[in-house]
Order: structure tokens, then sequence, then C-alpha cells
């Protein structure tokens, strides 16, 4: 897979986009409802940034039931990688993003149970 950086840099540059990919690294597989929850938005915003972290290749997404999960794609560059994981390190204690995991760990009912129902 082949993402310009140009292209990646870009929608690193949206907040809620960098907030839901900067959870993903640190928490893997996360649905629609927890990214909700975390960074306190509604579905469609969230649903419109993931689609195009989607069509872009950043973010793979799977399906189950009515839910629908994202993770960073499993294709995704080692360099794209790199940087999200030293940003995730260099921002986890600043908010608005230690905020979005604080949250994000209070949330009740996570998936397993019926968070997004």
């Amino acid at each position: 897979m082949n993402i310009p950086a140009n292209e990646f840099f870009r929608l690193l540059s949206d907040e809620t986009r960098l907030r839901c990919l900067l959870l993903m690294q640190s928490e893997g597989e996360l649905c629609v409802c927890e990214m909700m929850h975390a960074l306190d938005v509604i579905q469609p915003k969230v649903s419109r940034h993931l689609a195009l972290l989607r069509d872009a290749g950043i973010v793979s997404d799977r399906r189950q039931g009515q839910w629908i999960y994202y993770q960073l794609h499993p294709e995704l560059p080692g360099w794209a990688r790199q940087v999200l994981m030293l940003t995730a390190e260099g921002v986890v204690s600043q908010p608005p993003f230690s905020d979005d995991r604080v949250a994000l760990k209070d949330m009740p009912n996570r998936p397993g149970a019926a968070c997004c129902a």
C-alpha cells in the first residue's frame, strides 16, 4: 500500500481524524460508538471522518451486525505507523488526547456489552 505523504499529513491535520487515529493507535480496534463517546461528538461527524480515512487506506473497517469497527489498516506503511506512534507518545498527557483516553476508559457498556444499541 502506498499512501502519499502529503495526503497522509493532510488527513492528520483535522483534529477529529487525528484524535480517532491516536485512539486506534493506543487501543487497537474501536467501534464508532466508542469514538463518539471518547471525543464527545455525534455519529455522523465521526463516521464522515472515518470514511475519509478508510477511503485513503489509513484505516480498515469490519461490520459486525449493526456495528462497524475500525482499526489502523494492516498494510499501513511503517513510516506512517511510526508517525502515529510518535505522535501518540508525544501528546499522551496533553488535552484533548489525554481526555479522550480517560473518557474511553470510563465508558459504560463498552463493546462486548450493548455499547452501540
